[in-house]
């Protein structure tokens, strides 16, 4: 088992690691969409924050030795289901390879953003 941190993205705030490589595949931390640079979260649209959170994940997942593209499951929390649509087009950017998905609204999130996602891909670790 290996723990995968990298200052390309927000810290964990607790007692977890920003993800785990085990048996060759990477579990990421749910990752919201606080600035690593400023530890603050910039962003205030859906699309803004889904593009800021993408971003921690790539950042993770890249240290992790993966990538979108390997990516088997995501797993998507929103604070409201109506960004559904707009969450989709940003998310559809970057996870072109269609894993699997779960999606679902959620009462609240750290900080009060707007969403949160969990990666699990392979790994070349």
């Amino acid at each position: 088992m290996i723990k995968i941190h990298t200052e390309k993205a927000p810290a964990a705030v607790g007692p977890y690691s920003q993800a785990i490589v085990s048996n060759g595949m990477v579990y990421t931390s749910g990752q919201i969409a606080i600035n690593p640079a400023t530890n603050t979260v910039e962003a205030n649209t859906i699309e803004e924050q889904t593009e800021q959170v993408i971003k921690n994940l790539g950042e993770v997942l890249k240290t992790a030795g993966s990538s979108f593209e390997k990516a088997v499951k995501t797993t998507c929390f929103l604070a409201d289901m109506n960004d559904f649509a707009a969450f989709n087009k940003v998310y559809g950017k970057y996870f072109k390879e269609l894993p699997a998905r779960s999606c679902v609204a959620v009462k609240t999130l750290p900080k009060n953003v707007l969403v949160e996602i969990e990666v699990i891909a392979e790994s070349s670790l």
